[in-house]
Formats: C-alpha cells, structure tokens, sequence
C-alpha cells in the first residue's frame, strides 16, 4: 500500500469537508480517525479555514508530511453528507488508494444544485427575513425580488471573483440602489427593513460565532481567521450600502423586529428553510431545519419578550437548544450535525448588528459603533457558549455512563 498516496487522498477528503461547510474540528476529527484506520503508528493533523497540514509516520517508521491550501469555502451540506458517509466507509474498510480516489472522485462529480432551486431559496430567505425585520407585503416582495438578484449576480459573479469585500460590496451597492429608487415610489414601505432582510443573506455573522467558538477551545488561529473574514464580508457590505446612500440620500438606522409573535415564527422559519435550500439541504432534513429554527425562536421569543431574561441569557439558552436538536437529529438521521446547525441558528444570528457595526465606521457614528459592537460580541459569545455547554454536557455525562458501565 503507497501511504503516500493514502495520506494525499486523505488530506484531498479534508479539502472537500472544508469546501463544503465542514467545522475546522470535524475536520480535524475526521482526518484523525481516518489516519488511525489506516494504522498508521502517529499522526499530526492540523486545520484552519485556510490550510490543513498533516504528518504521519508508518509501522514501517517511514514518515510523510502533506499541506493543502483551501482557496475557497462555502456551503454545501448535501455534499458534506455524502463526504462524511465516505469517511465512515474508510474508517470501516479502508479501501486502497485507487478505490479511495474513486469514491472521492465519484462525490465530487455529483450535480450541483440547480441555479433555479436557489434563486428560489434566495427569495424564500430575502423575503421572510425582510418580514421578521418589520417589512410589510410589498417590502417582502421586493426583499424576495433583490434575494434572486443575490442569488443569480452571486452565480456568475462568483466564478470571476474570490475576495470576499468586493463581492460583497458589488451586491449589496445594486440592491441598494434599487431599493433607494423603488421603495419611493411605494408610500409606507420600509427600505431599511428591505436592506436588512437582504443583508442576511450576504452576512457572514455565522463566521463570526464559529471564530469566537474556536478561540474559546483554543483553536486561537482558526478563531482570528475566521472573525477577520467576517468582518471583511461585513465590510463589503456596509461600504456597497453605504456608498449608495450617500449618493442617493438614503435611509437612516431605524429597523426593529414585527410586533406579531406568529408572524415572527411565519417568516422566520420560512426564512430558515431558504437558508437551509441555499445551504444545498435535501430531503426531508429540510422539514427538520424549519421545526428547529421555530422552536429555537419559540424559546429565545419567550425568555427575552415575556420573561424579560436579559438578551444574553436568552440567546445562551435557545442556542443550547439547538446545539441539542442538531445533535439529536444527526443520530436520528445518521447525517452531520453541522446540517441541523446552521440554518437552524440563523434566527439567533446577529446579521443586524454585524451590519450596521460596519455601517457605523463608515458613517463615523462611535456611538452607533460602541452599541452594536457590544451587543454583537454579547450575542456571538452566547452562542458560542450555549454551544460549548451543550458539548461538554454531552461528554461528561458520555464519560460518566461509561465509567458506571466498567464499573459494574
């Protein structure tokens, strides 16, 4: 057997795990248990959002060392199902390094979703997101309108442009634009609700939790990475809004959640399963994502409106939810957690507040800065902690039932 080969193969499944929307320590996990299937005596495996290096010595005492650079990544979790179904297969076979480059091969020329699908997706998200953020009919209409110009400018301009600030900016300048020079047109519409409806769908937020959760498990490189890129994202966006308002003279910060409880549970989880579809979510984990997103706005909805539980408390606890649901529903399903987990979160994300942070250093607004970098950084942290609690919940209860099983 060439371990060279093997050890290529491998750090190549490691590549599409991270392409494909995959936690730098699922991946690391998944490399390692893979490494040690092979039987190799040692391995040393290490991930961050832009590189994965590996080392691995053989019973032979012959010892081999790989690196990759990961250029892109983005989500696609039908992809990451069938990639984590692979390493379960190389875990328990350990197949030779043509029949591995086969089955790698083999994922990697699947379809892709079709352009329609998230065109669809995109006005699903755009337009119930522009609801949950005080938008009326004709506000959802336009969110939905300017959430399939995301969808289809993204397409095309994604295959010509890889940094993520001009990307960004490039979107979000067009779909100010026409919203400064449709929503006039419309007595009693929102444009700041529109603009915050479709922000979500360019936001990287999520990025930023997962940079604040990497830091708190010491994964400190990974952490910096990913909040950097984040906040370059988040940087695009507000200079594209920005920029055209300033010419257009357009709408100061004004936005706040509907006052209607069951239209903030309509249109966020309808919004959630959009996001889930642009996620590349099929099958029946689709139904799954909405009834999570429901319940994970459900418990933040009550603690925070009717129980007056501060908004940190609130959102520690309804993210502890979902860390649980994910886990609950990747055993059940026999799929990564990781798609249960994110468009399920996506209710409790601050996209908001990450948006108008930027917005604020654009415009010199310190006041409007110090605010919602407080309350940004506050809601990151909760996440990342309700998610951290989860876990370690999870593996001490694990270690306990197992020491009571040796025990007798």
């Amino acid at each position: 057997m060439n371990y060279n080969r093997i050890l290529q193969e491998i750090l190549d499944i490691g590549v599409l795990l991270k392409q494909s929307g995959a936690e730098n320590f699922r991946t690391e996990d998944s490399l390692y248990r893979m490494c040690e299937a092979y039987g190799f005596v040692r391995s040393d495996v290490h991930v961050i959002p832009s590189n994965i290096q590996a080392t691995i010595e053989t019973k032979d005492g012959e010892i081999y060392t790989q690196i990759r650079h990961i250029r892109k990544t983005g989500f696609d979790f039908n992809r990451l199902d069938h990639l984590n179904h692979l390493c379960r297969i190389v875990c328990q076979t350990t197949p030779s390094e043509k029949e591995l480059k086969q089955m790698r091969l083999a994922i990697l020329s699947e379809k892709p979703q079709r352009l329609l699908v998230t065109t669809i997706a995109a006005l699903l998200g755009g337009g119930n997101f522009t609801i949950f953020f005080g938008g009326g009919v004709l506000d959802a209409i336009l969110g939905g309108a300017l959430g399939c110009i995301i969808a289809l400018g993204g397409h095309y301009l994604s295959k010509k442009e890889d940094n993520v600030f001009i990307y960004n900016f490039i979107l979000a300048a067009i779909c100010q634009f026409l919203i400064l020079l449709i929503v006039p047109l419309y007595p009693g519409s929102h444009s700041e609700s529109v603009t915050v409806g479709i922000v979500m769908l360019l936001i990287s937020a999520l990025t930023t939790t997962n940079g604040i959760r990497d830091m708190l498990q010491r994964d400190f490189l990974a952490g910096i990475q990913n909040i950097f890129s984040s906040i370059l994202g988040s940087a695009g966006i507000a200079c594209g809004i920005a920029i055209t308002m300033m010419i257009l003279n357009g709408q100061d910060r004004s936005t706040s959640l509907i006052t209607s409880f069951p239209l903030q549970l309509g249109s966020c989880t309808i919004g959630c399963i959009g996001f889930a579809i642009l996620f590349h979510v099929r099958g029946k984990a689709l139904f799954y994502n909405g009834i999570g997103a429901f319940f994970t706005w459900v418990i933040y909805a009550l603690l925070y409106y009717r129980m007056h539980v501060s908004g940190f408390f609130s959102t520690l606890l309804a993210a502890c939810f979902v860390a649980a649901f994910a886990y609950v529903m990747a055993r059940v399903n026999k799929m990564p957690s990781t798609i249960f987990l994110t468009a399920t979160v996506m209710p409790l994300i601050p996209g908001s507040n990450l948006y108008y942070m930027m917005y604020a250093v654009t415009r010199s607004d310190s006041a409007m800065l110090r605010s919602e970098t407080i309350t940004l950084l506050q809601t990151c942290l909760a996440i990342a902690l309700g998610f951290l609690v989860f876990d370690a919940v999870m593996r001490y209860t694990t270690d306990i039932h197992k020491s009571s099983i040796f025990a007798k």
